[in-house]
């Protein structure tokens, strides 16, 4: 009996029964250019059918080829291979005295897959990961490469993309000197009074994080650059001990704290690259709108926090600066994100998914592409104004509709 394969949750069983991986570029476009459907898993870590082709289709993986990061000091930039995950590019450009401007909460998640669903970390300063892209080569859907630049006008579409426009094989992106940061947790802050825009704006990245069993924050992360000035953080005390995101759990495997300086790449994410996540038991949900809306939107869900609570390991609350890229859930303006952590229990997850997404639904909000969400195909639709040049685009590159599936059909409304 064939093996079924899932993503890192075990959520999601995918239609084919193989995962391709090629060895070489020769070989992946061969196999793209022979095959009537086809999707990219990336380290698997999206919470819904994003990257299941279909029946008729192939799911690949890049993992097979060479691992390429190749920086460029003068230029301050890195091209780093699709397959390439972030704990990997972040270890090869600091070795070069170079630096990433922000990472996510984990750092093994794929770079390709992260930029195409426009994944985050958090300050308010600090756009989503695929910011510093300055260039997407892909190959089409005949097997042909194509590659496309910051700066033509059609490169709003191409880097958080869906993989809608073929197989990213390679990306580059601009680069910063070195830094350190140093990392504090606050314990307690509360809901009532919080001047939200002081505390987000405290450090270079702010995280705070409730379990919504009261109004307020039992965490709040605080990472600042040592080359900025020290932060000042008078709305709640020091913690006296290490912290992990979830209440209850350990902090082994959390990154330094307690302000210990150390290399950007070993702060910023919530979690240390040496230790990888066993299959999670969790699901995954988050939104992202205007960030002036965000004491209301965390009052919305302090009002229905006794629906939440039952079902939810940790909610985390992040800024994100306005992106450029047409369906960045980020796009145009600056962002909060509102992220949730939910038991592994789909059937109990889904109807408190419903009830956040009506709570934040008069806030515009926009769900990430990566995640566990409900909200009508027609309505995600209705809050990027751009869709229809990316599906203009989606259209030229791919005409024959090789690197649609279900999940994307719904966003282009085909």
């Amino acid at each position: 009996m064939a093996k079924t394969l899932t993503n890192w949750a075990g959520n999601i069983s995918y239609t084919p029964t193989e995962l391709h991986r090629p060895g070489s570029l020769d070989a992946l476009r061969a196999l793209v250019a022979g095959s009537a459907r086809v999707r990219v898993l990336g380290s698997g870590h999206s919470f819904n059918e994003i990257a299941d082709p279909g029946a008729d289709g192939v799911l690949l993986s890049l993992a097979g080829l060479s691992p390429e990061i190749d920086v460029d000091t003068t230029a301050r930039t890195v091209r780093v291979g699709g397959g390439v995950r972030y704990a990997e590019l972040a270890r090869a450009v600091h070795g070069r005295g170079l630096a990433l401007p922000n990472m996510a909460s984990l750092p093994h998640i794929s770079v390709a897959g992260s930029v195409a669903t426009g994944t985050h970390g958090s300050g308010v300063g600090n756009g989503p990961l695929a910011a510093p892209v300055r260039e997407v080569e892909l190959v089409t859907a005949d097997g042909s490469t194509v590659t496309i630049a910051r700066g033509e006008e059609r490169f709003g579409g191409a880097v958080t993309a869906l993989g809608a426009l073929g197989v990213v094989t390679a990306l580059t992106l601009d680069l910063e000197a070195d830094f350190e940061v140093e990392q504090y947790v606050f314990t307690e802050l509360p809901l009532d009074g919080l001047d939200f825009e002081a505390v987000a704006g405290a450090a270079y990245s702010v995280s705070l994080f409730t379990d919504w069993r009261a109004p307020g924050f039992g965490q709040v992360w605080v990472k600042r650059r040592t080359d900025q000035a020290a932060p000042d953080f008078p709305w709640a005390a020091p913690a006296t001990e290490a912290m992990h995101p979830v209440p209850g759990m350990p902090a082994v495997h959390c990154t330094e704290q307690f302000g210990v300086p150390g290399p950007w790449h070993e702060r910023l994410p919530h979690f240390r690259a040496e230790f990888t996540p066993s299959s999670g038991e969790e699901l995954q949900s988050e939104y992202l709108l205007p960030r002036p809306y965000a004491l209301d939107a965390l009052r919305s869900l302090d009002a229905i926090r006794d629906v939440v609570a039952p079902v939810l390991q940790v909610c985390e609350v992040r800024t994100i600066a306005a992106d450029t890229q047409w369906l960045s859930p980020a796009y145009g303006r600056d962002s909060v994100a509102l992220h949730f952590t939910w038991v592994a229990d789909t059937d109990a997850v889904l109807p408190v998914v419903r009830r956040v997404e009506a709570a934040l639904n008069p806030y515009g909000s926009r769900p990430h592409w990566g995640k566990v969400f409900a909200v009508p195909a027609e309505v995600v639709r209705g809050r990027y104004p751009r869709l229809a040049d990316f599906a203009a685009l989606a259209a030229y590159l791919d005409p024959s509709k090789k690197f649609t599936n279900a999940f994307v059909r719904d966003v282009l409304g085909d």
